[in-house]
């Protein structure tokens, strides 16, 4: 590592309040909020079934872990297989965003309001790294419906050619 790059690290560890942030929308964070709590409260491993699995019905294992000094929630499906993928979740000033690391190569960003209303969290796409383009096939929304402190439920869209190509839904206990 030059010298430079080392000074940088060292700036940004010590100085983080005078970073500029990025002028790609993102927001500086906001105190952690009931929303993304919600999240946070997951952590943990979590099985489940569901019929519509690519590769067959079958057990799902997940699990969600606090990182980052708290400021993610990072939740990897299928750990351990071929299928493995992982979700990032974080605030992103008064929104919560979630960026599906997916199985397919593709890294779809989604948005949803960080407000407590009901058992619904709603993420609908922003965009899409590694996409040619919005009609590449892609996941482009994920509701996670709060059920119980030990039951989450997970219903993800695929999209192909630009419409809705699908839905898969996951019902997730907390493994105890």
């Amino acid at each position: 590592m030059s010298f430079r790059t080392a000074s940088l690290f060292a700036f940004a560890f010590l100085f983080p309040s005078t970073m500029p942030f990025a002028a790609d929308g993102h927001h500086p964070a906001a105190a952690s909020s009931q929303g993304f709590e919600r999240f946070k409260q997951l952590e943990g491993e979590w099985v489940g079934k569901s019929d519509k699995l690519e590769h067959g019905p079958g057990e799902l294992h997940t699990v969600f872990k606090v990182s980052s000094a708290g400021s993610i929630v990072a939740e990897t499906m299928f750990p351990g297989t071929e299928h493995e993928m992982l979700n990032v979740i974080h605030q992103d000033g008064d929104d919560i965003v979630l960026t599906h690391y997916c199985a397919l190569g593709n890294q779809p960003e989604m948005k949803a309001p960080d407000k407590v209303e009901g058992k619904d969290v709603v993420f609908k796409f922003v965009r899409g790294g590694n996409m040619k383009s919005p009609n590449d096939m892609h996941m482009h929304n994920v509701t996670y419906t709060f059920v119980d402190k030990d039951t989450l439920r997970t219903k993800w869209i695929h999209y192909e050619n630009g419409k809705p190509a699908g839905d898969v839904v996951f019902e997730l206990k907390r493994k105890k």
